[in-house]
Order: structure tokens, then sequence, then C-alpha cells
């Protein structure tokens, strides 16, 4: 991968009357992992869609080197279609070879029209748009929820060899995510 870095440069996120964070910085670089902690409301998601660039801060700017992944409560899969054609969709978009169908335990339910997959499922379908994109940076928003014990741990490899090729993951959850070196920051700290 190539170098990649991701930084937050004294963020501050509003929403309506209500400051959720201010003074937020960080500075990541590649095979770094960052943990976004904090109880439902507190900005999580919100400091997710700033890093994507598709929330603008109230306060402080981001800055990146290297293409960016988004994961997050919304698969982008067309719920009328078969996985096999939805998935073919992102392949013709994203120009890429192929998805770890097998790996993703997706193979058996290519048939199945998408509205039929349950949360996990879906959740394992949008995890190999991702891996197909190989963006460098990837911004995960509860990306265990939905999953059981194995998707779960799943995820988690999936996380740590991103990571270990050079990747920044950054990974806002109120679950617990196991991976080693992983920094956090809980948002309470940063709420005015």
């Amino acid at each position: 991968m190539d170098a990649c870095r991701l930084a937050a440069h004294d963020l501050a996120c509003r929403r309506g009357d209500r400051l959720l964070f201010a003074n937020l910085s960080f500075d990541l670089k590649g095979g770094s992992a960052l943990q976004l902690a904090g109880s439902n409301g507190i900005g999580k998601s919100s400091l997710i869609r700033i890093l994507a660039g598709l929330l603008e801060p109230y306060a402080g700017s981001t800055s990146r080197t290297g293409a960016l992944g988004l994961l997050d409560e919304r698969p982008a899969l067309d719920p009328h279609l078969p996985l096999r054609d939805a998935i073919e969709f992102w392949k013709r978009i994203d120009q890429s070879e192929g998805y770890e169908i097998t790996r993703l335990g997706l193979r058996q339910l290519m048939d199945v029209p998408v509205r039929y997959l349950s949360t996990g499922q879906k959740k394992r379908a949008a995890l190999g748009r991702l891996l197909a994109q190989k963006a460098p940076i990837w911004l995960l928003d509860e990306p265990l929820n939905g999953l059981d014990t194995n998707g779960v741990a799943l995820v988690e490899e999936l996380t740590a060899q991103h990571c270990k090729r050079g990747g920044i993951a950054v990974v806002a959850s109120h679950q617990p995510f196991t991976l080693a070196k992983m920094m956090r920051i809980r948002l309470e700290n940063f709420a005015k």
C-alpha cells in the first residue's frame, strides 16, 4: 500500500444547539488503528462522516493522503437484486476484480435477493466491497452490529491484516473491538 495518512485538527461538531465534541485532534499514519468510543449520540458517526468528507465540521479541519473506503449502516446494495448482481454492479463501478465471497460466507447466498439477507449477511457483503476497493484508509461505523461471534472475529481479523499491510482503520463502535495496538478515543472526553 502506498503511504497513507489521516489527521484531524481541532475538530468540533455541532448538531442544532448541541456541541457534540470540540478540540479533537489526531494524526494517523499507515499501520495505525483508532477506535472512537462513547455512548450513543455522542458523535461517533458524525466524526466518521466528517472524516469521509460527507459532513462539514463546526470547527477545525481534516487532511488525508490516500483513498478511503466507508462501511456504515447503509450497505449500498440494491434490495431488489440478487446478491450476485448487486456485487457485480459494484465490481464494475470500483473496477475491481473480485470479492472474497467464500471467506465472507456469501457463496450460498448469491441467488438470494438482497432484501432477504440478514443484517449480518448484508454487513459481510458490504465488507466485501470495502475489501475490493483496496482503499488504504478504512472508516468503519459500527462494523460489528448485526454480526455473530464468527462475523465479529472475521471483521477484527480483516482489519488487523489491513493495518499490517500499512493501511489505516478508524472504527466507531460502542462495542469492544479487539485489535493489537489500537488507540482509543472516548468522545465524552471531548464534549463541552
